[in-house]
This record gives structure tokens, C-alpha cells and sequence, in this order.
């Protein structure tokens, strides 16, 4: 497996090793002594999945402390526009953002670590997205960032009359305004 920083603290870019043939291929998506190896380490209690058409955006998502969530994120059909915005109020890079395509075909994973929040944009007509969390949904601790936030001035690489959003995604408000408890601790 390739582990690269991405110039945000703890957000990592994971190529796992694949192999291939005239079969198909095979890989370990999660292997927990390999991440423990590199440092990584987080006990990842809950898978979820997801189902998206073209142009869905969904997020900026994250849950506050003490039920903060990391996320290991891959795309088992189709292609995403992945970003995690640094929401750490003591961050070097707070409201910085990384974005990545992630797709079926690259295999490639995003680590999101707690104090970030996450989004993806579907890129493809339909994109199948699991993702592993270190940490249990708590509707009440549920927060977000409106995808559009004009400081934070994201490319969801969709044109906007394309983009599809859910009522909730709809009212979040800016980080400015944004309910964060996170501190960064290096």
C-alpha cells in the first residue's frame, strides 16, 4: 500500500496494492496491522454505503466531539470528487481543503481523520460509496458546512445547475457559522 500526505494534517491518500490478471483483480482495501505499521490508528466500528446519481453533492458532514467520526473512504462503482475541509479551529490549515477523485477504476481511499469535514460530488451517472467509520452515528452530534461556502470556494467539478442536494445539505451554514468543538493537536 502507497500512503500519501496531502499537506493536511492526518489526511492521507491510500493506494492499496493491487493485483491483477486475465481473471480481474484482487486487493486488500483494509488491512488494520498494515495501518498500525504506518502509524494509522483507528478501530473502525461501522461500515456505511451509499448510492448517488450524477451531479448529487452530499455534504460537508461531520459529527462534533465526543463523537467525532474518522472516515477511510472508497468507491466500490463509479467515480466521486471527494473533499475533507480541516474544520480544526488551532489548525495551521483550518479551513483549507483537499479534493480527490476516487473511483471504482483507481481504487485509490481518502483517510478522513476526525476534525474534518467530508463531501463527495458524483462524477459519474451513478457512483456506490463505502466508507468505514472509527465511531457510531449520533443524530444529535450530526453537523454540516453549506458546499457552497463562498471562503471556502470549493470545485465539486459539476456545473452548477447540475448539482443535487438533500433539504438538510440545502440549510447548512457557512464555517463561520458552523457548530465546530474541534482543537488541533499535533
Amino acid at each position: 500500500m502507497i500512503i500519501t500526505k496531502t499537506g493536511l494534517e492526518g489526511l492521507l491518500v491510500i493506494e492499496p496494492k493491487v493485483f491483477e490478471d486475465e481473471r480481474g483483480y484482487f486487493f486488500e482495501s483494509f488491512n488494520q496491522r498494515d495501518f498500525y505499521e504506518a502509524g494509522i490508528h483507528f478501530n473502525f466500528v461501522q461500515d456505511n454505503q451509499s448510492k448517488s446519481s450524477f451531479g448529487v453533492v452530499r455534504g460537508l458532514h461531520y459529527q462534533l466531539e465526543p463523537y467525532a467520526q474518522s472516515k477511510l473512504v472508497r468507491v466500490l462503482d463509479g467515480k466521486i470528487y471527494d473533499v475533507a475541509v480541516d474544520i480544526r479551529k488551532d489548525s495551521p490549515t483550518y479551513g483549507k481543503w483537499f479534493g480527490i477523485e476516487l473511483s471504482a477504476e483507481n481504487k485509490i481511499q481518502l483517510l478522513v481523520p476526525k476534525g474534518f469535514a467530508h463531501g463527495f460530488s458524483v462524477l459519474s451517472k451513478t457512483a456506490i460509496i463505502l466508507y468505514k467509520c472509527d465511531e457510531y452515528y449520533h443524530p444529535k452530534y450530526e453537523r454540516g458546512i453549506i458546499y457552497n461556502d463562498s471562503s471556502l470556494n470549493i470545485d465539486w467539478k459539476i456545473e452548477k445547475p447540475s448539482i443535487i442536494l438533500s433539504s438538510k445539505d440545502k440549510v447548512h451554514p457557512d464555517i463561520i457559522h458552523a457548530d465546530i468543538n474541534f482543537n488541533f493537536i499535533k
